[in-house]
Parts: C-alpha cells; sequence; structure tokens
C-alpha cells in the first residue's frame, strides 16, 4: 500500500506495445526504431527500375568488348529491358508495400529473347524475331497491363508504366507490319541486269540501250539504281546506260566494312571489266554520287571520257586521313543499330513515303530495298566515311579538255553551295555551269521535269565525245 499523497511510479503493461521499444529483448541495449529494409514508395520503384533498363538497354550495344550486328544489337537492346522488368520485380518486392512479381515474366522473357538474337543462328533468329516476337509481344503487353492495374496503386508509378507499355504495343505492330509487308514483296532476285563478283561480294548491274560511249549513272548518298528510274531510261534511247547497286542495296551483297570513295570507284572499275563494258565512260553523279565519279576520274583517267555533275556533294582538297583500325568503332554500332530498326517496318514505312514519282517497276524495286536491314546498315555506313570520301574526290584537279557539265539546284542552296558548284566547273577547259531556276537537289532525279534537264546534259557530254567538238548550249 501507499501512502496518501505519495506517487506511485507508473508501471507499463506488458501487453503495451511500446513497452520496450528502443530495447533489446534480451540485454536491453537500445537499438534503431525503424528496422532494415526501409519502406519506399512503389512509384519511385517503377520509375527508377524502368529507367535503369533504358539506360542498360543503352549502354550495353554500344559497349567496346563485342563485336556488334543487327542481330546481336537487338539482343544487347532486350537484354537491358530484361534487366529493368527484373529490378522492378525484385525491388518492390523487397523494399515497397506493393511488390510487382508480374515484372519478372517480361524480364524472363525479354532475356531469353535477347539470348537468342545474341548468339542464334541467323535462320532461327529471323524467324522467331520476325513471326514469332511480335503477336508474343502483344500478348504479354495486353497481360502486363492488367497485372498492373490490380496491382499497382501509385499514380506516379503508372504514369511511367504506361507509356512504356505503348512503346512495346508499337514495337509490336511495327515488327508485324514489317513481316507482313516482307513477305507480300517481290522476290530478292534480279528481273534484270546481272549480279557480277567483284572481289567477295557481288554487285547488280544493269545496262540497256546501244551506241557509245557508254553512260554510267551513280546515285547520291543512300540511293540505288532505281533512284535512276526517271534518267536510265530517256539515256537508253539515245546511248548504252548503265546503272548499278553499291553494296547492301537493291540486289547487291552487303559487305562487312564501310566503302569510302576510291573503294566505291575501284569495285565499280572492276564490275564494268568484268561485266566487259567496255570504256571510255561518260560519268553522271548525283550529289554523293559526284564524289564517287570524281574518284573514279582521278584513278582510271583513261576509262573516262566526260562527265555530267549533279547537284554533286563538293570536295575537300585537304589530305585524307588514314584508315582506322582497331575493332570498336561507333559507326559500326550506329549501323547496327539503324539495321536492327527494320524490323520495326521503319524503313518500310519511310520507303512508303518516297519514290511516288519514280515508274511503278523502279518505285517498287526502291521501296523493297529500302525495308532491309541492309540497306539502313549501308545508308549510315556510306555517311560514317564521307569525310574520306570527300578528300578523296579533291584529289582530281584537272579533266583537261574532257567535256563537263555541272548542274545545280536553283532553290534553297546557300552562297557557298554556289561558289563551289563553279569551282568544280573549272575542273575542265570544255566545260559549262548550268543552275536550274525552282529545282531542288533531289527534284533533279525525282521530279520527272527537271530529270529532264539532266537526261539533257548528259546527251550534251556524249554528243560532245561522239564529235569531238566543244560543249555548246542546247
Amino acid at each position: 500500500m501507499t501512502k496518501t499523497g505519495e506517487s506511485r511510479p507508473c508501471r507499463r503493461s506488458e501487453a503495451d506495445p511500446y513497452a520496450n521499444r528502443g530495447k533489446h529483448p534480451h540485454r536491453g541495449s537500445t537499438v534503431e526504431e525503424n528496422t532494415w529494409p526501409r519502406r519506399v514508395p512503389v512509384g519511385w520503384v517503377v520509375v527508377g527500375s524502368l529507367a535503369a533498363g533504358f539506360a542498360t538497354a543503352v549502354v550495353l550495344p554500344f559497349a567496346p568488348f563485342t563485336m556488334i550486328d543487327a542481330n546481336i544489337f537487338t539482343g544487347m537492346v532486350l537484354l537491358g529491358f530484361a534487366v529493368g522488368w527484373a529490378f522492378l520485380g525484385g525491388l518492390s518486392t523487397r523494399f515497397s508495400d506493393q511488390p510487382q512479381r508480374w515484372a519478372l515474366a517480361p524480364a524472363v522473357c525479354m532475356a531469353v529473347a535477347g539470348v537468342l538474337a545474341s548468339l542464334g543462328p541467323d535462320a532461327v533468329v529471323d524467324g522467331v524475331l520476325d513471326w514469332v516476337w511480335p503477336p508474343a509481344l502483344l500478348v504479354l503487353v495486353v497481360w502486363m497491363f492488367r497485372r498492373a492495374r490490380r496491382d499497382l496503386h501509385s499514380r506516379a508509378g503508372l504514369l511511367a508504366l504506361y507509356p512504356v507499355l505503348a512503346v512495346l504495343v508499337l514495337f509490336s505492330l511495327g515488327g508485324a507490319y514489317q513481316t507482313v509487308g516482307a513477305s507480300l514483296d517481290p522476290p530478292a532476285t534480279a528481273t534484270h541486269g546481272r549480279l557480277i563478283d567483284v572481289g567477295g561480294h557481288r554487285l547488280h548491274l544493269d545496262c540497256a540501250g546501244s551506241r557509245g560511249p557508254t553512260v554510267v549513272l551513280e546515285p547520291g548518298g543512300g540511293g540505288m539504281s532505281a533512284d535512276m528510274g526517271l534518267i536510265a531510261p530517256a539515256v537508253a534511247r539515245d546511248t548504252r546506260v548503265c546503272v548499278y547497286d553499291r553494296p547492301g542495296r537493291g540486289q547487291s551483297d552487303p559487305v562487312a566494312d564501310p566503302q569510302d570513295g576510291a573503294q566505291i570507284a575501284t569495285d565499280l572499275h572492276t564490275l564494268l571489266h568484268r561485266g566487259h563494258i567496255p570504256g571510255p565512260y561518260v560519268l553522271a553523279g548525283h550529289s554523293f554520287g559526284g564524289l564517287y565519279v570524281m574518284s573514279f576520274a582521278k584513278q582510271y583517267p583513261k576509262d573516262v571520257a566526260g562527265m555530267v555533275l549533279v547537284d554533286s556533294t563538293a570536295p575537300k582538297t585537304s589530305p585524307v586521313a588514314p584508315q582506322r583500325t582497331g575493332s570498336y568503332h561507333l559507326i559500326d554500332r550506329v549501323s547496327a543499330m539503324m539495321a536492327s530498326t527494320a524490323r520495326l517496318g521503319l524503313g518500310r514505312l519511310l520507303g512508303r513515303l518516297n519514290y511516288s514519282t519514280l515508274p511503278s517497276q523502279t518505285r517498287d524495286e526502291a521501296r523493297t530495298s529500302a525495308a532491309t536491314a541492309n540497306y539502313l546498315a549501308s545508308f549510315i555506313d556510306e555517311y560514317g566515311v564521307a569525310s574520306r570520301s570527300t578528300r578523296q574526290a579533291g584529289e582530281l584537279t584537272d579533266l583537261h579538255s574532257k567535256p563537263l557539265i555541272v548542274l545545280t539546284a536553283g532553290d534553297d542552296h546557300p552562297h557557298a553551295w554556289m561558289a563551289a558548284q563553279d569551282k568544280m566547273a573549272t575542273l575542265s577547259d570544255n566545260s559549262m555551269h548550268r543552275v536550274i531556276a525552282a529545282a531542288t537537289h533531289q527534284s533533279l532525279v525525282a521530279d520527272p521535269a527537271d530529270a529532264n534537264t539532266v537526261t539533257q546534259a548528259i546527251h550534251d557530254v556524249v554528243g560532245s565525245v561522239r564529235t569531238t567538238t566543244p560543249l555548246a548550249d542546247p
């Protein structure tokens, strides 16, 4: 008993859950009130995991420790995304009160697909990624959406997740568009012309017409023989004309390394020789094609009778840099990246937006080629060595009295471009510089009226070669 007025010490009930807070149950020592693991908002886990997956998908294909092609690049990207989904499933279970274990399913699917794309035989990879992956991905995304709606109760998390799922749906639809479209394309065999081995790879050559000298058409950067569909038939009415596809374009084989202007000229010379097309030739090059015909004229001056430069890229007179060496090059990665986008239908979509003014046969050929991984890779490869090509073309300093016509688009060119066109006209003392008013760089080969001016210029040079007389205005 206690005396009246004495204070009685307060005793906590043993049932009080806070009675021993901060004490070790056996030694009475002080411990942390908040035990590990700490709980974090699941929205942060979603954002962080998806960001980590995206970063891994970007960095992994560009790592310098692996050789790369389109399939390996695709596999590395899939493995990167698999990391993000695995993080979401594991971290949300460990550190949040809303475990998203469903995320482990896409992690496993993408990891398996990534390993298959990186290591599997090309035929198997192409079959799986083309026909199986698009519908499987769509089904997977629908399932992921439903599970996220059920298990993820975070507005921030859903706002981060939904755009990712939408992109995956676009990838699925793009893959299906490419696969179905490719199955409906004409067979990948040359219906005209022929394939000729030029030393380790074959190039597609197509010639028409008669009489000499033979005209050789060189399309611009990223171009193919089909781009000359408005010009070649018109030239063939008066003289023999040949068009060909550089590596990776049209029916021509791809090559492992990017080709600069000097190598393109060497391959073209071999192609014409093995194709039994006698020279000397009248060379006509559009845009980057102008660089290549100038390199050809520098390397094989006796095989050139005349030249037409169609809004040509200007050469540079600085020394040619040494050829790059080593197994890791950024351009290889970018090339593989562009090639991998062919599986998503990007090239096919861009092709449908272009070439509409070409004749039907060449239009279909151009669109079919533009949809392929080889074309997209070769497109990047070509621009990756553009600096070397411009310097190699700059080594040509004199065409002597061989007829030369420089055609320049009169619309939307800066003063420096026009000045460079004037300078190219000085390569020969038998030359003319014609500015085509209202024409654009591309319309000179894509617009029927502007293409006629190119045909006329070629005929004028051919006429000068045949008659051995100076050029004259038409």
